[in-house]
């Protein structure tokens, strides 16, 4: 029998919201009351908040052709706990806010709040609140996440000091390089329907690209090890745009290493099937969601026994501008040539 597809109009706005979320449970002290009244009521003693907003628009930033609703959900919070974890701080409610078609079901919308459900459980993080709403030309997706902090640990972009290493967690340009290969199977697939997409022997990039972490794992160990940042951003708009940004904050220049550049050797496949560059994925690409940061040089000790972090450079003086070194020894100055959002 053909599985059921229930309309939206058949529950209404406020009874979806009910039937999507009467099944999340509070996990942190700080949520005194969640999701129905008007506004949600939270406590902080002797802690910081931090609150990021981030917008995902369908045909924009996700294609529903290749991307699972369940998946989506859970990029959809990631990408926000991703923001206040750069911060040094530990996520611990979102919002998520919706503005959807006719074309979705409410069975469709249940696979959607179950990849959401998965990321709250998995980074302790309470659903508070949202909104929905219809639309025309798509879906919509707003998702609000709040954290908190200790003030004196609170780490921003605007505090890297010449000399400082400059770090990253993971490797990078893998999700650029899933995003290329979905791209070239859609259209594949577009142009001749009988011929079924081929994505075996890519899972790795494929994850990256659709289900990426929030580190928060390197924060935590950072802190059992003793080491601050100096600065600190998660990597969503490709290494060179985000190194700009902490640059340009801190009134620094900086030199980067093309062979220190840490890169997984899937995404080096992908990339040579395509004629691109692993280092340019890696620097332009974006959506990665690792984090860059910078420590001082007296932490090197400590930072090198890491697994999973990689010194790639060090911060210099201002009027060094942005540099990237060649395995030749060459100065190659770094541009921002990562994802922008308004074009």
């Amino acid at each position: 029998m053909p599985k059921k597809v229930t309309p939206l109009s058949e529950f209404g706005e406020f009874g979806l919201i009910d039937h999507i979320t009467n099944d999340f449970k509070k996990v942190n002290k700080e949520t005194l009351y969640g999701i129905g009244d008007d506004a949600a009521v939270l406590e902080y003693k002797d802690k910081k908040v931090l609150i990021t907003t981030d917008l995902l628009v369908e045909g924009i930033h996700f294609n529903l052709i290749y991307t699972p609703l369940k998946h989506l959900g859970y990029k959809a919070v990631v990408v926000n706990l991703s923001d206040i974890v750069a911060m040094n701080g530990t996520p611990k409610q979102i919002t998520f806010s919706l503005a959807v078609s006719s074309k979705f079901s409410v069975e469709a919308i249940e696979e959607l709040y179950e990849g959401v459900k998965l990321a709250c459980k998995k980074y302790n993080v309470d659903l508070i609140g949202g909104d929905t709403s219809s639309s025309l030309t798509g879906l919509l997706i707003s998702v609000t996440a709040i954290g908190e902090a200790n003030e004196q640990t609170i780490v921003y972009r605007n505090g890297a000091k010449d000399t400082d290493l400059i770090c990253v967690s993971g490797d990078l340009g893998a999700a650029y390089m899933g995003l290329q290969l979905l791209e070239r199977e859609k259209s594949v697939f577009s142009e001749t329907s009988h011929i079924q997409p081929d994505l075996s022997g890519y899972d790795y990039i494929l994850e990256r690209q659709l289900k990426p972490e929030a580190r928060i794992d390197i924060t935590k160990i950072l802190q059992e090890k003793g080491i601050l940042p100096t600065s600190m951003i998660d990597i969503s708009d490709g290494l060179s745009s985000e190194l700009l940004h902490i640059c340009k904050q801190s009134k620094t220049g900086c030199r980067i290493y093309t062979e220190k550049i840490p890169i997984d050797a899937e995404t080096c496949k992908m990339a040579n099937e395509f004629n691109i560059s692993p280092e340019t994925a890696a620097l332009n690409g974006g959506e990665d969601y690792e984090l860059l940061f910078t420590i001082p040089i007296t932490d090197f000790e400590k930072v090198k026994s890491i697994k999973g972090i990689s010194v790639i450079g060090n911060i210099t003086n201002a009027s060094e501008d942005l540099n990237l070194i060649s395995p030749e020894g060459n100065f190659i100055q770094i541009t921002a040539q990562g994802w922008n959002a308004i074009k």
